[in-house]
């Protein structure tokens, strides 16, 4: 009853402060991430230049690190190697791999959450024009 009143008459009492807003915006990133289970939560960004480098990308993946992979510094017969590599990886990770340009591919492990898709601006002219190409019949269209 004395919240009533108090309300009424524009009693004394202060507004409380949201409990955890304060503390919220002076918590650092690596404190959230390691008190919410997310240590370790990475994206890895490289140029792979021989084909030789695939087995570090997996071993970010099996850490559970994401990785963004451009692939313009191989050629397109090493390119497609790395990637039937990545693959496997990602199979034997329950990950996920996905084209996000011209030879530039996210490959992730099964801890993220990846939503959305971007469109191919090659593969929309076929369906448009109706254009029965392969895939296989120019591998620069798929790098």
């Amino acid at each position: 009853m004395s919240k009533l009143t108090d309300f009424l008459t524009g009693g004394s009492e202060e507004p409380k402060e949201i409990e955890g807003e304060e503390e919220f915006y002076t918590t650092t990133k690596e404190e959230f991430h390691n008190a919410n289970g997310m240590a370790g939560s990475k994206m890895m960004l490289l140029e792979p230049r021989a084909y030789s480098e695939s087995q570090q990308i997996a071993d970010y993946l099996k850490n559970r690190s994401a990785v963004v992979v451009n692939l313009k510094r191989v050629t397109p017969d090493q390119a497609k190697r790395i990637i039937d590599f990545l693959s496997g990886t990602i199979y034997a990770i329950s990950g996920q791999l996905q084209k996000l340009g011209g030879g530039i591919f996210l490959a992730t492990p099964n801890n993220y959450n990846i939503e959305g898709t971007i469109t191919d601006e090659k593969a929309e002219k076929v369906a448009r024009n109706g254009n029965g190409k392969k895939a296989s019949d120019d591998e620069a269209d798929f790098f």
